[in-house]
């Protein structure tokens, strides 16, 4: 299991990379800082998904968690989501070192 969310962090990580290097592409294109919402590259990427996640977290969950927590987390910078997907996913799979010794204190 721990390395599943190992993997998923690393791609989570790439992705945030990713993300990271085209906004800096476009700001050196535009002159002025660009940073892409999550629900932007999302449309680009797969509008389908995204309009039916929206339908049904506003339907199972509640309408005011999509109002509040979801349409605030759309606006935030993509490379800034993801890289917080692949911490979480990390701190997640994360293995202690191992203890130095038999009784060590």
């Amino acid at each position: 299991m721990r390395f599943l969310l190992r993997l998923a962090s690393l791609v989570a990580l790439a992705a945030a990379v990713i993300a990271g290097t085209i906004d800096s592409i476009q700001s050196v294109a535009a002159s002025s800082v660009v940073m892409t919402p999550i629900s932007d590259a999302w449309q680009d990427v797969s509008p389908t998904t995204l309009t039916s996640l929206q339908s049904s977290l506003s339907y199972y969950i509640h309408p005011r968690f999509y109002t509040l927590i979801f349409q605030w987390l759309m606006l935030q910078p993509a490379f800034a989501v993801f890289l917080v997907i692949a911490l979480l996913l990390w701190m997640i799979g994360y293995k202690k070192p191992p203890v130095v010794g038999r009784f060590t204190a």
